[in-house]
């Protein structure tokens, strides 16, 4: 019967990095916004078709504020949570450049947007660990904006295409 008991307390402490209401809460707050901050980013990113959408942002996302919030939890000094900051923007880096294509032609490369949207997604998931919660959510609207109105700016920029040249019947076509 003490084996079990025992068993029964070790399980018990396995289980008590929470040591209150308060804490728990924080954790589920701050994930939770997390996830929700990193899917609207994915959304827009999946409404254009992209590769890494709503599942790849809120993990991303969730993933970066949980880094930061087991090492909170961890009693990990302020000034050592660099460490930690800089593993999570190495890690990201790494799987944003899995995103970027670089196509037949020297000047054709795809997944930039996708690479930095990951990027920034990471950060915010950063901000919601830290505790950050308004700061997460103002970097969350103001990516949305630039992915969703700079493109449209851009384009009054452009320059028209041509439009193909039609040979005429009587003239003998161009090599």
């Amino acid at each position: 019967m003490e084996t079990l008991s025992r068993i029964g307390q070790t399980i018990a402490q396995e289980f008590s990095d929470l040591p209150d209401v308060e804490a728990a809460t924080r954790i589920v707050v701050r994930l939770t916004l997390a996830a929700l901050l990193g899917g609207l980013l994915g959304i827009e990113r999946e409404a254009k078709g992209k590769a890494a959408g709503v599942r790849t942002h809120m993990m991303v996302c969730m993933g970066a504020a949980m880094f930061v919030l087991a090492s909170q939890q961890f009693g990990i000094n302020p000034a050592d949570m660099s460490r930690v900051l800089q593993g999570v923007i190495a890690g990201v880096g790494f799987l944003g450049a899995g995103t970027i294509l670089k196509g037949d032609g020297e000047s054709t490369v795809k997944g930039l947007t996708t690479a930095a949207g990951i990027w920034m997604t990471a950060a915010i998931g950063v901000a919601a660990g830290m505790g950050k919660e308004s700061t997460a959510m103002l970097a969350t609207l103001l990516t949305l904006a630039i992915m969703a109105s700079l493109p449209l700016f851009t384009r009054m920029f452009e320059r028209p295409e041509k439009p193909p040249r039609i040979a005429r019947p009587d003239e003998p076509p161009r090599r």
